[in-house]
């Protein structure tokens, strides 16, 4: 029998909260919703030698800035180019998007301000009000993955975040594909998809923090569902 094999990319540690809910997470998986993954923790600057092409999953979780974000664009380029289901949020939502402007969109200049705040062209730019301990309501777009996977199209959200989309470059992220599927009640980017892509989802809000952790976000539930999907395929091809 095949476990699904789940890639957590991160450095990780105990004074991140998101970090913390893990194991219980996984356990209320295995548990609830009969989804055992085989979860593996990733540090950034070990991605280049983690084989995670051979992955059924990969979450880009929170806890930037990164020690390696090369190593954190790398996760999110290897699942967007291999159709891995990916799972990216709050800082792994900034990364994601950082990845496929600089690698899809040919924005090669384009920084995160976390990592170099001197760059002259920021694409992921402090906000105007950070979200740290935040919870706000986010709208989904009807008929979209994140809205299809919670079954709702408004939803109060957690985050933890500092940084977020500049919006200067946010018509040529649409115009090579990328879709922006939840929004605040401001109208600023909080959700970002992939169309085409098995499961290809980045949220600057944080689902792994949503109630006390013994039930997983619907999102999550989705996210574990894609990677246990594409490891049965792996079972009957291979």
């Amino acid at each position: 029998m095949i476990v699904p094999r789940l890639a957590l990319v991160a450095d990780r540690s105990p004074a991140v909260r998101s970090h913390v809910r893990l194991p219980a997470l996984l356990a209320a998986l295995r548990d609830r919703q009969a989804t055992d993954l085989d979860a593996y923790w990733i540090p950034t600057e070990e991605v280049p030698a983690s084989r995670l092409a051979e992955f059924d999953g990969i979450w880009l979780l929170p806890g930037s800035p990164y020690r390696s974000e090369a190593g954190a664009l790398e996760a999110a380029g290897t699942a967007r180019r291999a159709g891995i289901p990916f799972l990216a949020t709050c800082g792994g939502f900034q990364h994601a998007l950082l990845e496929y402007a600089r690698t899809v969109c040919g924005l090669t200049g384009v920084a995160h301000a976390e990592n170099t705040p001197e760059a002259a062209d920021l694409l992921i730019e402090p906000l105007a009000c950070a979200l740290r301990g935040h919870q706000a309501a986010v709208r989904f777009t009807a008929g979209s993955l994140v809205q299809r996977a919670t079954g709702v199209e408004r939803s109060m959200e957690r985050y933890q975040c500092g940084y977020g989309l500049n919006h200067r470059h946010l018509d040529t992220l649409a115009a090579h594909g990328l879709r922006f599927t939840g929004h605040d009640e401001a109208g600023e980017v909080r959700v970002a998809e992939l169309p085409g892509h098995p499961f290809f989802l980045a949220t600057l809000f944080q689902p792994e923090l949503a109630g006390d952790g013994d039930e997983p976000h619907p999102l999550i539930r989705a996210f574990a569902e894609a990677t246990a999907e594409r490891a049965a395929r792996r079972r009957t091809t291979g």
